[in-house]
């Protein structure tokens, strides 16, 4: 994706962190729209699609965890960071939860904002990267799903699941390393623009999300197991394979 086209959503109560945004993301060669709140910001949607979302978690009227969990339901492929005024562990876990893609505490360096942009971009961009040079005729299958590599969707049963980018990345992942352990660091190693935090459980809460979507009971996981101390294994079962 070419920068100078790159579209942001800044969704944000505060006027003047908005205009100062708009201006220094503008000077990155961005294009940027601004919204107030969540029904400013549906009007918008209504007529385009951003390439990113960075919406407030505090919010009038509706909350930005509210409408991170809308945007992950109507617009799944979209990426959303995060910002919070309240910099607790607790509030970045549950905004990965419901589906940001990263979260970052105010007040920040426009920098360190810039640096997660293109990070959350580049995942992004290398997942689609990956799934163009796949074998267009290649489908990972397991169980009653199948994991359609050209249009970065996942089907079970042939209705669709909805999956972020982040989701997806993840899923691929763990298909295409079947029944082999996979530590964090390693999880983190291939997620591509990743980026590193002293203390970081995004990766847990990220397989977390994913577990809601394919198991018939996340805390009794068939295909995303833990191993205790190691990290996570995938397994696919014996009707697994890809074709």
């Amino acid at each position: 994706m070419d920068q100078e086209g790159t579209h942001i959503l800044v969704v944000d109560d505060d006027p003047a962190l908005r205009e100062l945004l708009e201006s220094y993301l503008s000077q990155q060669g961005y294009r940027v729209s601004t919204a107030e709140d969540g029904t400013t910001m549906d009007r918008f949607l209504a007529g385009h699609t951003p390439d990113l979302v960075i919406l407030d978690l505090m919010l009038p009227g509706e909350d930005g965890l509210s409408i991170a969990k809308r945007l992950r339901v109507s617009h799944a492929a979209i990426p959303i960071l995060m910002l919070s005024a309240r910099g607790d562990d607790v509030d970045r876990i549950v905004g990965l939860e419901v589906g940001a893609d990263d979260y970052l505490p105010k007040p920040f360096n426009p920098r360190e904002l810039l640096a997660r942009i293109r990070a959350v971009l580049r995942r992004q961009q290398g997942t689609a990267a990956a799934t163009t040079d796949s074998d267009p005729e290649r489908n990972y299958r397991f169980g009653p799903f199948r994991l359609d590599m050209i249009n970065q969707e996942l089907y079970r049963s042939d209705q669709p699941v909805p999956l972020t980018s982040g989701e997806f990345a993840l899923l691929k992942i763990f298909v295409e390393h079947p029944r082999r352990v996979l530590s964090r660091d390693t999880l983190v190693d291939l997620l591509k623009g990743y980026e590193r935090s002293p203390y970081d459980r995004s990766i847990d809460v990220r397989v977390t999300r994913l577990r809601r979507k394919i198991e018939d009971d996340p805390t009794a996981p068939v295909y995303i197991r833990t191993v205790w101390g190691e990290g996570y294994r995938f397994s696919p079962g014996d009707d697994a394979g890809a074709g």
